[in-house]
């Protein structure tokens, strides 16, 4: 054996089994969410009657690429209050925000290719000047971290919910109350699981401090019980004006809503454990770890819900 082979041999020693076994579960769960973004909405529609929506594959992977964007943006601005100084994780707002305007870029491209219409004409859309729109402010989010401003890009990040709500809400019905709908739950979400993921990584980070790191998850916690009370209240809204009650079971809308709402009911469940854990003066790692994992299921569920047909077509017929 060489001295280069024995140099490889002992570097892969060194990385420890759980670090590999993380690795792996990651790269699994990663390859199964593509694989849910990709099929998701056509699995959902299957059996239903409602026409293919082109692209639908492509556009949730953009969308969730969005989504995330705003949550790790958001989060981290939440996060870096709630720790309330002290050491913080390496920041990924900047990262964040040029991905989002990225994802909204390329929809703007998908809206063409599977429209038929070339740029220009598709900035004369609705939705393509709600995309441009989108992708600008992720940029303006992105120059304000650059500048060392983080906090300005709360501004930029607000156009990008409200700029989404009009998109996700092209109904000749109450459209603005539906937008407004929106504008609370995204934001809410994105707090939520970018602040929660923001939280885990500062206590990683001050693990040598036990009860600080634990404080950091209490102040969190009590941010989350606000947000998800808001979440539940303006999805409850929107779940009624939006589904007609003869179509939940029979189009793809009323199926992905049902498995969002299971995954949230999911959600809530840890995160009440994991509360209860914490006023017990019990290890919380493992609920809050997974109580994350499921919101970005949640992420991904509503990232489909936005592809999928308006149910009110087939309501009653």
């Amino acid at each position: 054996m060489t001295v280069q082979d024995q140099s490889v041999e002992d570097a892969g020693r060194s990385v420890p089994r759980g670090v590999k076994r993380a690795a792996g579960l990651g790269a699994g769960a990663a390859l199964l969410a593509l694989l849910v973004a990709l099929f998701g909405a056509g699995l959902a529609a299957r059996g239903t009657g409602e026409l293919r929506i082109p692209g639908a594959g492509a556009t949730t992977v953009l969308r969730v690429a969005v989504f995330a964007a705003l949550a790790l943006h958001l989060g981290e601005l939440t996060g870096v209050a709630v720790a309330r100084g002290g050491p913080l994780p390496r920041g990924g707002a900047l990262a964040a925000a040029l991905t989002g305007a990225g994802a909204c870029a390329g929809q703007i491209v998908l809206l063409a290719a599977v429209s038929g219409l070339d740029l220009t004409e598709v900035y004369g859309t609705v939705e393509g000047r709600l995309l441009l729109v989108m992708a600008n402010a992720f940029l303006l989010a992105a120059g304000c971290v650059a500048l060392n401003r983080p906090a300005w890009a709360v501004l930029p990040l607000a156009v990008v919910i409200g700029a989404e709500a009009l998109r996700a809400h092209p109904e000749p019905y109450t459209p603005l109350f539906g937008a407004a709908l929106t504008v609370v739950h995204l934001g809410a979400a994105a707090v939520w699981t970018g602040g929660l993921a923001h939280a885990l990584r500062t206590m990683w980070l001050r693990r040598a401090d036990p009860a600080g790191a634990r404080r950091v998850l209490a102040r969190y916690a009590r941010l989350a019980g606000r947000l998800f009370a808001a979440l539940v209240v303006t999805g409850t809204l929107s779940t009624l004006r939006r589904l007609p009650v003869d179509v939940v079971f029979s189009t793809a809308y009323g199926r992905v809503l049902i498995a969002k709402l299971l995954l949230v009911a999911v959600v809530a469940g840890l995160a009440l454990a994991a509360r209860a854990r914490l006023r017990g003066g019990a290890d919380v790692g493992g609920p809050a770890r997974v109580e994350l994992a499921v919101l970005v299921l949640v992420l991904l569920v509503s990232a489909i819900l936005t592809v999928v047909p308006d149910p009110h077509w087939l309501s009653a017929r």
